[in-house]
């Protein structure tokens, strides 16, 4: 497959646009993380737990702002949400620039970026309605590759505290997001026959499906895993191995990089392969070399393994979005905004895991054990649930709703 093929099929100028504006948000949502190692020292001692609890409320806002962006995209167009998104992700930029000194006002500008973060259920609505069926899983992929941002944040967030403090970092982010509102604005195309707004009971239909919760709860794993351990491996970089701030921020970005731009290949594989098998050997192989991790090896293999364990929740999440575009076809607006949601909620959780367990434990060790536990269990759930959902419908079909 090239890009002319690609070309032909649907309609790449939205396509890219989705991807940059997945991935300008995704910058803007991780910057408190990003950040945190210059923050932290402006206010006080703060305590592990509370470190996990700062960079993890955007991953929390994301998640819950999804929940309305992707009904919204499914009422007014993917390509107004995203300019609606962008719109609003000014808000807290400016705050966390001109206003914010003290932890409680970090919290709340980290809160409001979370509907950075939920530019994830537009985004991929955006580019999904775009292509055919046959396509669903590569173009997710690529749109979905912007998890990038979290890597650029990872190291130019650092670099730029260094040289102009961490207010200035807010700043400047404000003039990627403005360059983004204008290219979504005049290239991106909403899908010409626009499905029609879902109900409440349509909604509900969804959410009463097995399906739905066991999405959720893949995903939690994979984009949760990913996301969360993006925003907290600066603080872990520099507490474990008393690296500087800009060390930290360049061995977070190492880390994110591989898992942002690898998710285009879990999906191309899940395409060719089957979602179900790609992500049977994700679960596998995160909690083998998050087992690794629990062990706080040398910086080296550490490094190594967190870049192995990151690049196959990378492609997990093209893997997970494959069974989504295959299970729930004409519901992509709503079942991307759960979906969504539920991994923030998981990336939410595994920061104040990590924090809330180096506070008790005095070591980062038990938390990425649990990590590897739930890794090793979306596998076994997912052997099981795979066997179920050979050979049947699609969920919302086998109840008489076409699309």
């Amino acid at each position: 497959m090239n890009l002319r093929e690609i070309r032909r099929a649907g309609h790449l100028p939205t396509l890219l646009c989705a991807f940059l504006y997945f991935t300008i948000s995704c910058m803007a949502w991780m910057l408190v993380g990003a950040l945190a190692n210059s923050i932290i020292p402006d206010l006080g001692a703060l305590s592990d737990s509370r470190k996990g609890l700062m960079v993890a409320v955007p991953v929390l806002g994301g998640a819950l702002l999804r929940l309305v962006v992707g009904p919204l995209a499914d009422h007014i167009g993917a390509k107004k949400t995203a300019l609606i998104g962008l719109t609003l992700t000014l808000v807290p930029l400016l705050m966390g620039w001109l206003w914010s000194d003290t932890y409680i006002e970090i919290l709340l500008v980290g809160l409001l970026l979370g509907v950075a973060g939920a530019s994830f259920a537009a985004a991929l609505p955006l580019a999904s309605r775009r292509y055919p069926s046959q396509y669903q899983g590569l173009v997710l992929g690529i749109a979905g590759a912007g998890n990038v941002g979290t890597a650029l944040s990872a190291f130019f967030g650092p670099w730029v505290a260094s040289s102009w403090g961490w207010h200035a970092a807010f700043g400047i982010v404000l003039v990627p997001v403005l360059a983004t509102l204008a290219l979504v604005a005049f290239l991106a195309e909403d899908r010409p026959t626009h499905p029609a707004p879902k109900t409440l009971a349509d909604y509900a239909a969804v959410l009463k499906m097995a399906d739905t919760g066991w999405l959720c709860f893949f995903y939690a794993v994979t984009f949760g895993g990913f996301v969360g351990l993006v925003s907290f491996l600066g603080i872990f970089f520099r507490d474990q191995y008393a690296l500087t701030n800009l060390q930290a921020g360049a061995f977070a970005m190492l880390c994110a990089l591989t898992g942002s731009m690898i998710r285009p290949l879990g999906g191309y594989l899940s395409d060719r392969l089957g979602g179900i098998r790609v992500l049977t050997w994700v679960y596998l192989g995160v909690a083998a070399t998050m087992a690794g991790v629990s062990a706080l090896p040398a910086l080296g293999l550490c490094t190594l393994l967190l870049v192995a364990g990151m690049t196959l929740l990378g492609m997990g999440n093209g893997a997970v979005f494959q069974l989504v575009a295959e299970r729930f076809p004409g519901e992509i607006g709503v079942i991307t905004g759960l979906v969504g949601a539920a991994g923030g909620l998981g990336g939410f959780m595994l920061p104040n895991a990590l924090g809330s367990l180096r506070q008790l434990t005095q070591s980062y060790g038990g938390g990425f054990l649990a990590f590897a536990l739930v890794g090793a269990s979306g596998a076994i759930a997912l052997f099981f649930v795979g066997r179920a959902w050979k050979g049947t419908p699609f969920p919302l079909r086998a109840m008489g709703r076409r699309h």
